[in-house]
């Protein structure tokens, strides 16, 4: 029996209108929690070469804030649902920006890991928090196009880490945007004293439980299999969005020999082509169902990766058709835009942040391994063989969303264990 049967009723009335000043500030905590997680990858050559990093401390460095973002998942998600979801993300804020600016004083590899790993930590928390805000505070039949429109600030994040990262870092060099970078902590300020806390919290915060009392109770209760699966659809998606973006400034630059101006202005492309396909995708998954929506994005995906894989010579012939496919790409990595919504619709409230910050931080902790695995297909097949990784990831997706249920009516206040 589907776990969340009881819950398959009418829309969520406990929102009359969208949220906007939750959304407000979850989406700017959410687009400088990601701007401050890929900064590095547009550092790295800068960074690189001035701390004399060999290309075994790079995949590592740019794995270990992704492997710190599942453990910082699952603490920060125990944390939400245990003392609130508006101080957590605060103290979210907070973390990842004091891992940036640190990042500012590495001396080595060494200083510069622990560093990454603190903006790990915080990323990771503040996900699962902003998300399970403005879901709870959002109207049921809009809860697509919330989690899509608070999700759009992951562009917004890349394209400002990239104009940062390509464009002013040789103006003022690498250590100089780490600690401007960190200013986000501002956002911590404003969180604690503007952001109202979700009332359907505060109805149900009497049932808190440890994380491995929370462990058990999902298992228990039957929710062990949408964890499971929630968890594998991230690694995929997560997969295919990693696997390309943390490697596609390094091979615009070095494999596809364009100059850095040229590659920052394809990576905006491709964040623009995002930026519209996930303000699209919280429509789709509304009106069609989140499977129907995930399963064409990522096709669409897979489509523009074969043509960078295969054919990115002649691509680079034809300017215009090169466009169209890094905004194809952008487009189809808007399914992103889904996990909010898709997440919350599996888990009841009193387990909800921590369910939603272990399955998506998880997935995205485990692309820890994503650089390594591309710069291994890279060494065998060059750019075929990198951008492969990412192709098959698509179709995965594709496929595997449709062992989830679909859940867009569910009402979160009344979803029930299939063991009660």
């Amino acid at each position: 029996m589907d776990p969340s049967a009881g819950a398959a009723g009418p829309i969520d009335a406990s929102a009359a209108r969208f949220p906007f000043r939750v959304w407000l500030i979850s989406f700017l905590g959410w687009t400088f929690d990601f701007y401050d997680l890929m900064l590095f990858s547009f550092l790295l050559i800068p960074v690189g070469h001035d701390l004399r990093l060999n290309q075994a401390q790079e995949a590592v460095l740019l794995g270990v804030a992704l492997g710190a973002s599942g453990i910082g998942g699952i603490l920060f998600g125990y944390l939400s649902d245990r003392y609130g979801r508006k101080t957590v993300m605060s103290w979210t804020i907070g973390l990842y920006s004091l891992g940036t600016a640190l990042c500012a004083f590495s001396v080595g590899p060494k200083s510069l890991l622990v560093f990454r790993l603190l903006t790990g930590l915080g990323v990771g928390g503040e996900w699962a928090v902003g998300h399970a805000l403005v879901q709870e505070a959002s109207p049921g039949h809009m809860r697509g196009r919330a989690a899509a429109f608070l999700q759009a600030g992951e562009p917004l994040g890349v394209g400002l880490a990239a104009v940062m990262g390509l464009l002013v870092t040789p103006l003022i060099g690498w250590r100089w945007v780490f600690l401007v970078s960190s200013a986000t902590a501002v956002l911590a300020f404003v969180a604690r004293r503007h952001l109202p806390e979700s009332t359907l919290w505060n109805r149900q915060k009497e049932e808190r439980l440890s994380p491995l009392a929370a462990l058990v109770w999902l298992w228990r209760n039957g929710f062990a299999a949408p964890l499971a699966k929630g968890w594998l659809l991230g690694v995929f998606k997560l997969g295919t969005y990693w696997s390309c973006y943390v490697w596609l400034p390094r091979f615009l630059q070095q494999q596809f020999h364009q100059p850095v101006g040229r590659s920052a202005i394809w990576i905006l492309t491709a964040q623009s082509g995002q930026l519209l396909g996930m303000l699209v995708f919280g429509f789709a998954a509304d009106r069609y169902g989140r499977r129907q929506a995930y399963t064409l994005y990522s096709l669409l995906t897979a489509a523009a990766l074969y043509g960078l894989a295969f054919h990115w010579e002649w691509l680079l012939l034809q300017p215009a058709r090169f466009w169209t496919v890094m905004f194809a790409m952008g487009v189809g990595s808007g399914c992103t835009a889904g996990f909010g919504a898709l997440l919350a619709e599996l888990f009841p409230t009193h387990v909800r942040n921590f369910a939603m910050g272990t399955s998506y931080n998880c997935a995205r902790g485990v692309q820890f391994f994503a650089p390594m695995v591309v710069s291994f297909f890279v060494g065998l097949q060059g750019v075929r063989g990198g951008l492969g990784v990412p192709l098959v990831l698509a179709l995965a997706t594709a496929s595997w969303v449709w062992t989830l249920p679909e859940t867009r009516w569910r009402d979160l206040a009344r979803i029930v264990p299939s063991r009660a």
